[in-house]
């Protein structure tokens, strides 16, 4: 098969790599001609765990490749990806410039049929938008030229993003064309082998499925933290809650771990879309903006305990944090609670000195240089001369530390923990004061 991806961010570069790697051929295209250039001379753009060996062996077998070139896109794929980015609009609701663009670019250029498949994550009716724009473009060519238009949205875990595509728990794709639909399921047919994971369903249906399965599994984390504000209240620990209710398999134990809230790329932006994709057809989603709410109020609880903790003044206090990303695996910094963290502590007059595995360079892009933030070679660093070290994202390397270490260099041996990742009797024996998400502070008086 040949496969055009327009979009080489990470659901672009990732989809690519991995149809490439079971024996497609892929072209990707990026109006970005300095990401091209980083592509075509071997760089990945973004950290996932497995992606740079898949981009590089079939890179190197001719399999993938990278352009900018539009016109070379349309012509080269019977199968048009677009996986471009639908950031927040002012009002919360998805921008769609990136993707209209995208459609109006292959009405301009197209020669015959062709598939047009939406993988980025898009509101309900989208694909009429995009079937529209490119019918008014053809239309103005005078061009009789057939297409389908078709919901196909992505379900990547950042941080395992190649094994979700590799193996996926289900292919959702809206259609509305049977002869598409067989095209489609012979497309992932590699990817559908061992049980049957391919759903077929209607184009709006699709559409709101994306929406609807991250708002599912945001709601089940602003829960969890609402339980753990009202276990700090009553005096219970919600670790203990935690697995209580999680032993119903009614609930399990998906997402319902308490913390400073949630991040990244979707779950922010896609509870707001959906939020105001409802308000936009007269209903107004009262859990959805709970949801958000709690989100946004939980980012801000570490620094309240901090505030709490050191007598209401954090003036000239330094905190060493570890994590910047929004969780594990990725380098990725898009609303992460760390941010908020940071942000609120240097308004209170604070600075801080931070570490995370991958994400360095993505905090510097963000940040760059200033006299309240200091870059940590190794999590050690970051420890030292603190007043108190603040957990944000929950790393392996972080959950076995040198507590010794981190008693000796810490001015006063306090721990701030956004992720609930140690042992609270065990900090206590350890001679810290410690305040962790629903559970009661432990530690010396």
């Amino acid at each position: 098969m040949k496969i055009t991806i327009f979009g080489s961010g990470y659901v672009g570069l990732v989809t690519g790599a991995c149809f490439a790697e079971v024996g497609n051929d892929v072209l990707c295209v990026d109006i970005d001609q300095n990401k091209i250039d980083r592509l075509n001379n071997g760089e990945i753009p973004i950290y996932e765990p497995g992606l740079d060996t898949i981009v590089h062996e079939n890179s190197r077998k001719g399999r993938l490749k990278f352009t900018s070139d539009i016109r070379e896109g349309v012509d080269f794929g019977l199968y048009q990806f677009i996986a471009v980015g639908t950031p927040p609009d002012e009002d919360g609701s998805a921008d769609l410039r990136h993707v209209l663009s995208v459609a109006e670019s292959i009405g301009t250029h197209m020669q015959e049929y062709r598939i047009i498949i939406n993988k980025s994550t898009v509101p309900v009716g989208t694909a009429d938008l995009v079937r529209e724009k490119v019918l008014s473009v053809l239309n103005a060519r005078n061009a009789g030229i057939d297409f389908d238009v078709v919901s196909n949205p992505e379900f990547l875990k950042e941080g395992d993003a190649v094994n979700d595509f590799m193996k996926p728990e289900r292919i959702v794709v809206g259609v509305d064309n049977p002869r598409t639909k067989e095209l489609l399921r012979f497309l992932y047919s590699p990817f559908n082998r061992s049980h049957e994971r391919f759903i077929a369903m209607d184009v709006r249906s699709a559409e709101l499925t994306k929406y609807a399965a991250n708002s599912m599994l945001a709601t089940k984390i602003s829960f969890m933290n609402e339980i753990a504000n009202i276990a700090e209240r009553v005096g219970a620990d919600v670790e203990e809650v935690r697995r209580g209710i999680g032993s119903d398999s009614r609930i399990g134990f998906s997402f319902i771990y308490p913390g400073v809230g949630y991040g990244g790329s979707c779950f922010p932006k896609d509870v707001q879309a959906l939020e105001r994709t409802a308000r936009k057809y007269g209903y107004d989603s009262r859990i959805l903006q709970a949801v958000e709410a709690v989100n946004n109020d939980q980012k801000s609880s570490l620094v309240s305990k901090m505030k709490e903790h050191f007598g209401g003044n954090l003036k000239e206090k330094v905190i060493g944090l570890w994590g910047l990303a929004f969780k594990p695996n990725t380098d990725d910094m898009r609303e992460a609670p760390s941010r908020r963290v940071m942000e609120e502590l240097w308004q209170e007059g604070a600075s801080v000195r931070v570490y995370d595995p991958v994400a360095m360079d993505e905090a510097m892009r963000i940040y760059g240089q200033r006299e309240d933030l200091h870059y940590a070679q190794d999590a050690d660093e970051a420890v030292m001369g603190a007043d108190a070290l603040a957990i944000v994202t929950e790393w392996l390397m972080f959950r076995s530390p040198d507590f010794d270490m981190i008693k000796r260099e810490l001015r006063e041996p306090v721990i701030f923990d956004g992720r609930n990742i140690y042992n609270p009797d065990f900090m206590e024996q350890s001679g810290f004061t410690y305040y962790s998400i629903g559970r009661r502070p432990r530690g010396v008086n």
